[in-house]
């Protein structure tokens, strides 16, 4: 039998057990409370261990590609994934106005028989859906086109020039193969009315292979290097073929006219290049000029001029032009004209007027005052 004091120690022993699991409750609870206060300081980014918040964010930067032929940002990439497109367009009177031209990043103007002039209009990073009229070549040309490579376009041309022109290491377009490429516009009379799709021309080309760069260009932040202000300049071609430049100071470009008549294209846009460069090459025969060799070469950028000199050692080699230090020119980023003008051609100038003075003087005594004042 157990005794009184038996049970008594029982009893205290259950007060003891229950007092145990009360106070180990209470410690898990305690415990668990901690755990998750943890866990939200280290969610929050606290504590010691690593957090995926507290690590660098990469960066991506995007590179914006270059148009190798305007030195101009093309966000698009389109520049570097076509080539050149060069094409022979008329300029008679009765061509006028050019489909093209205003969209050209490079054109070339040269002169052929009887003192007319045609150009060689060169697309890469943008241009129209149609160009035109579209002409014949010369016996120059092929140093023209050949630093492209790219697709050349033109319309027929002696034996001898068009056998040059396919020996150039581009992809000739003619009549022969050009097909849907090529149609006869209604609104016009032969032989002005050839015109040609510019996508269904690139789709000749072949590889897209970007163009080289023809001209250096200064760089972001920096001016063109002229050394005389110019406002307006005339090449002496001969009358009705002697394209007048006027600078436009807000536009940022040379605005081409005949005399007092803007030169426009067909899409009703003045043709209005960065960049003009006066090339004086010889023209032995009257009609052929000669594009290999050296020579002097006015540059025209930024409303000012720089009296250059340029060189071509070779057909396939691109034109250089250097400064009277010898330095690489230049130019503005942007579309560029080059004019292939005879040796000896007039270029009028009209120089920029004279800057405001800085200073106001100051005013001057009337004369009959200052003899008042000297009797005094």
């Amino acid at each position: 039998m157990s005794t009184r004091r038996d049970r008594r120690r029982g009893a205290a022993r259950r007060r003891v057990s229950r007092r145990a699991l009360v106070g180990g409750g209470i410690a898990l609870i305690a415990l668990a409370a901690v755990a998750v206060a943890v866990a939200v300081v280290m969610a929050r980014g606290g504590g010691d261990a690593p957090s995926a918040a507290r690590r660098p964010t990469p960066t991506t930067t995007v590179v914006v590609p270059t148009a190798p032929l305007t030195g101009r940002p093309d966000p698009s990439g389109v520049s570097q994934t076509r080539a050149s497109l060069a094409v022979k367009i008329e300029n008679s009177p009765d061509a006028r106005p050019q489909s093209g031209l205003a969209d050209a990043d490079v054109v070339y103007e040269e002169v052929v028989e009887g003192g007319i002039t045609r150009f060689w209009a060169v697309f890469n990073s943008k241009a129209p859906e149609t160009v035109g009229p579209i002409r014949s070549v010369r016996l120059m040309d092929p140093g023209i086109v050949s630093p492209l490579g790219g697709v050349v376009v033109f319309s027929g041309g002696t034996a001898d020039n068009v056998a040059l022109i396919r020996a150039t290491p581009t992809v000739t377009v003619d009549e022969n193969n050009a097909g849907p490429a090529f149609f006869r516009e209604s609104t016009r009379f032969a032989p002005h009315n050839l015109y040609g799709r510019t996508g269904a021309l690139w789709e000749r080309g072949g590889t897209p292979v970007p163009p080289p760069a023809l001209f250096g260009y200064v760089a972001r932040g920096q001016v063109f290097a002229g050394t005389e202000a110019i406002d307006q300049f005339r090449v002496g071609f001969q009358p009705g073929y002697d394209p007048t430049y006027t600078w436009d100071a807000t536009a940022r470009a040379w605005r081409r006219s005949y005399g007092a008549i803007p030169f426009m294209d067909a899409n009703g846009t003045q043709v209005a290049p960065t960049n003009v460069v006066v090339q004086f090459i010889d023209y032995p025969r009257g009609s052929e000029g000669v594009v290999v060799g050296s020579g002097e070469a006015w540059v025209f950028s930024d409303g000012r001029l720089l009296r250059t000199t340029w060189t071509k050692p070779d057909d396939a080699t691109a034109t250089g032009y250097t400064d009277a230090l010898g330095a690489p020119v230049a130019l503005t980023p942007g579309t560029t004209w080059v004019e292939l003008v005879p040796i000896g051609t007039a270029v009028d100038l009209v120089a920029a007027p004279p800057p405001p003075p800085t200073t106001v003087p100051p005013p001057t005594t009337p004369p009959t005052m200052a003899k008042k004042r000297a009797n005094r």
